[in-house]
């Protein structure tokens, strides 16, 4: 398999962290001898990553930006579920899946990828044809979630929302217009939840998929969020409801 890039501080680290063996070298700016630099060099040698002195123009070239931090790493990709059914047949507790309908900027991929990652989502869907593949940007944005988030990119989003409701996943979608709030509908069984694009949000037949659409109630003057920070309202309503029910399975985390 081909050799795949990240770069920035977070991205590195969690595959150090998760995966160290995955990590071939590390090309890291020598220019740099700041405490946050020293303390990540101490933890990949450690972790028995190669370490390659470097500078700003050839990290630009590795990744693509000058926002690599002085970290860029070339990784070995990782082996992951192979199809949503094997996840969805390995899950043993209610499904929570998240649904992006035509998000197409890989800052707003990375950052729901992450957000699902926090609230302990067991997959993300997007259809093929209208989303961002998971690319640098991406998993740079991610801080790490795009090596832990199963991210699948389906043919047909309709057909398979209508697969997971033969899995008895309720599907609920989100749109200015539902006639209730988020916080009227019962996520504690397997739901997924679908939210569109900034400002055209979900395809009409994506809609038409639907079980049922909520509204994240909106007090101020802006109409709607950015699709990362619904996803964090939706996927963290969810997991607030599920720990209420079960209080053992929320655990302590951070920001």
């Amino acid at each position: 398999m081909s050799a795949k890039i990240l770069f920035g501080f977070h991205a590195v680290t969690v595959r150090l962290k998760t995966a160290p063996e995955s990590v071939q070298e590390i090309y890291y700016d020598a220019s740099r001898r700041d405490q946050r630099m020293r303390q990540f060099l101490a933890r990949a040698q450690e972790a028995g990553a190669r370490l390659i002195e470097s500078d700003d123009d050839r990290l630009h070239k590795l990744c693509g930006t000058h926002r690599h931090q002085g970290v860029v790493a070339r990784v070995s990709p990782l082996s992951t579920v192979r199809s949503l059914d094997d996840l969805l047949d390995a899950v043993s507790e209610p499904p929570l899946l998240l649904v992006l309908d035509g998000v197409t900027d890989p800052h707003n991929l990375g950052a729901c990828l992450r957000v699902a990652d926090g609230a302990g989502a067991h997959a993300v869907i997007a259809p093929k044809d209208h989303a961002v593949g998971v690319n640098a940007t991406v998993a740079k944005v991610a801080s790490g979630a795009a090596e832990t988030m199963p991210y699948f990119m389906v043919t047909n989003l309709a057909r398979t929302l209508a697969e997971l409701k033969e899995r008895n996943i309720w599907v609920i979608g989100t749109a200015d217009d539902a006639p209730k709030t988020l916080y009227e509908a019962d996520l504690r069984a397997g739901v997924a939840l679908v939210l569109g694009a900034e400002g055209p949000g979900m395809r009409q037949l994506t809609r038409k998929s639907c079980d049922e659409l909520v509204r994240i109630p909106m007090r101020g003057a802006v109409e709607s969020l950015n699709v990362s920070v619904a996803s964090g309202v939706c996927l963290y309503e969810a997991l607030r409801q599920r720990a209420a029910a079960s209080p053992a399975s929320l655990s302590p985390g951070g920001v």
